[in-house]
């Protein structure tokens, strides 16, 4: 079969800034009829990615092809909605295969693999990132964590948006306010108070809520110190005490155990401690499956009474 002629200059920019792909309605724009679609995919040139969509190069398709086509294929006034859009504004360690899109009111998403079609009445904001149209970071977070299975699984994910400084505990509160009897919405609320109290991972929430259900004082958080290359650290948990002692605790997550991550929290944590301070370090799944043993192991550093001054 004869090689067809190149597409125009500007639908080829257009191709290459949505990950190769294109709608056919864009195809169609530009003069490119079926038949020529047809040609390239039997070609081997272009290849199919559902009914609404071709993609002008073949092999696997990569995260942002896979974005791409979802969107093309949900039609107008269609968004990359939570957990996908919060990976594309930022969002680490939340990473899911599928892709998650919001769909006009009433439209049906062609089958595709891969891609989870969502609809609501609720109002969201539309931003654009590289072009793509995709929920506000509030608006998605509110969604990713109203479809999450347990209410620990939501907060934790709530926490996770404000300690990457993707947006703030009042924004959060306005948006889950904002979108009515959603789910796990009372534990949504009581997270944002913690972590706007100054616990912004979830496992520095579970520390807060353990001490005050116990009636330890609570620490001072993301007290910042510097390490020994001068480089601004922040401690997990710090209490003062009144007879001038301090207790440091560190809160590790699953991946503090990888060896890179391992070497150089150790190292961190001899080069902030102060000379006479307790240093105490836990794993984060302690504060859920054995509470009462870290309480113990708390109320036994911190004293009797326990009291604190700020640090």
């Amino acid at each position: 079969m004869p090689r067809t002629t190149a597409l125009p200059a500007d639908l080829r920019a257009l191709a290459a800034h949505q990950g190769g792909c294109l709608s056919r309605a864009q195809l169609r724009d530009h003069a490119v009829d079926a038949d020529r679609v047809a040609a390239e995919v039997r070609a081997g040139r272009w290849c199919v990615v559902g009914p609404l969509v071709v993609r002008t190069c073949t092999g696997a398709l990569d995260a942002a092809a896979r974005r791409w086509a979802a969107v093309l294929s949900a039609g107008e006034g269609a968004a990359l909605s939570g957990l996908t859009a919060l990976e594309v504004h930022g969002l680490r360690g939340w990473e899911r295969p599928s892709v998650a899109v919001r769909v006009a009111r009433g439209h049906r998403l062609p089958a595709l693999v891969g891609v989870v079609a969502t609809s609501s009445r609720r109002p969201a904001r539309v931003v654009r990132r590289g072009g793509l149209p995709l929920l506000a970071v509030e608006d998605a977070a509110v969604g990713a964590a109203g479809a999450a299975r347990s209410p620990a699984t939501a907060g934790g994910l709530l926490a996770a948006v404000v300690q990457q400084r993707l947006t703030t505990p009042a924004r959060l509160r306005d948006a889950v306010l904002a979108a009515g009897p959603v789910r796990h919405r009372r534990e949504l609320l009581a997270v944002l108070d913690d972590v706007e109290g100054g616990a912004q991972a979830l496992s520095e929430v579970r520390l807060v809520r353990l001490c005050r259900t116990a009636r330890l004082p609570a620490p001072a958080q993301q007290v910042v110190r510097l390490d020994g290359a001068g480089r601004r650290r922040y401690l997990d948990a710090l209490w003062v005490l009144d007879d001038g002692r301090r207790v440091l605790l560190e809160v590790d997550g699953v991946r503090h155990v990888e060896e890179a991550r391992w070497y150089d929290d150790l190292l961190r944590a001899a080069e902030v401690a102060q000379p006479g301070e307790v240093v105490l370090r836990l794993p984060a799944r302690a504060l859920r499956v054995e509470p009462a043993r870290v309480v113990a192991l708390l109320r036994r550093h911190l004293g009797p009474g326990g009291c604190t001054r700020t640090a």
